[in-house]
């Protein structure tokens, strides 16, 4: 991938055929419920105005033996967006979800760089040990 992160194996056959961008918009109008993508689609279906006619055949031939429902992704296209330099609460807004999930998600993905916020409280050097 030329942003750097590998798509789920869930989510590959989406951005082979769709590419990045477009597997992203796909992946959060449809994801999350089920969708029978048609070999043979109409033009003024709602998939069809999204990826347009050609690409819906080709996602359905890519597709046809996966589950009939579209994953969500949402740590993968959490993880996008910050390799491309969106912030936290943006993407956080994009996603609907809480700015300490995406944090969640991009630090199990491997994608967060940053400093997790402690939920010990500091330790205070200067109080003597009982034992």
């Amino acid at each position: 991938m030329k942003n750097g992160v590998r798509p789920l194996a869930q989510v590959e056959p989406f951005v082979r055929v769709l590419g990045v961008d477009l597997a992203i918009e796909f992946l959060l109008t449809f994801g999350g419920a089920q969708l029978s993508i048609s070999h043979n689609p109409r033009p003024h279906s709602r998939l069809s105005k999204l990826v347009g006619v050609d690409k819906a055949i080709a996602l359905a031939e890519a597709c046809e033996h996966l589950p009939s429902r579209i994953p969500t992704a949402k740590p993968w296209i959490a993880a996008v967006w910050k390799s491309r330099g969106v912030p936290i609460d943006e993407i956080a807004r994009r996603l609907h979800t809480s700015d300490v999930t995406v944090r969640t998600m991009l630090k199990k993905q491997g994608a967060w760089k940053g400093k997790m916020p402690s939920r010990k409280p500091p330790k205070e050097d200067r109080q003597l040990r009982l034992l």
